[in-house]
């Protein structure tokens, strides 16, 4: 069993782990830590547990619209035509960082 440290939302986090998984860990860590320093932009003065509820529901919203992003392609996807579904996937993926980047792009709204 590995040990690993996470920095979240200035805090510190010592987890084990299976061999192995501490660099997964660690940029699952940072994408929590992204979003909990937007939470904390957007909303001064948010507590830790706000700072990291604001982050986890960011995360489960991007989530969100990637599920129902795919599920619409599948939808629209012909039957009969073999399609790849890596090539789809990839597709998706795109699609998604693109928003992604517009949405990093933009500035932040004056609190």
């Amino acid at each position: 069993m590995a040990e690993t440290t996470l920095y979240i939302a200035g805090r510190q986090y010592d987890l084990r782990c299976r061999d192995g998984e501490e660099a997964h860990l660690a940029h699952l860590a940072g994408l929590i830590e992204r979003k909990a320093r937007l939470a904390q932009q957007a909303t001064p003065g948010l507590t830790e547990v706000r700072t990291l509820l604001f982050a986890a529901l960011f995360l489960a919203d991007e989530l969100n619209d990637m599920k129902r992003e795919v599920a619409g392609r599948q939808e629209a996807l012909p039957l009969d035509d073999g399609g790849d579904p890596a090539v789809l996937a990839i597709e998706v993926l795109t699609a998604r960082l693109e928003k992604l980047s517009d949405r990093l792009a933009a500035p932040l709204p004056d609190a």
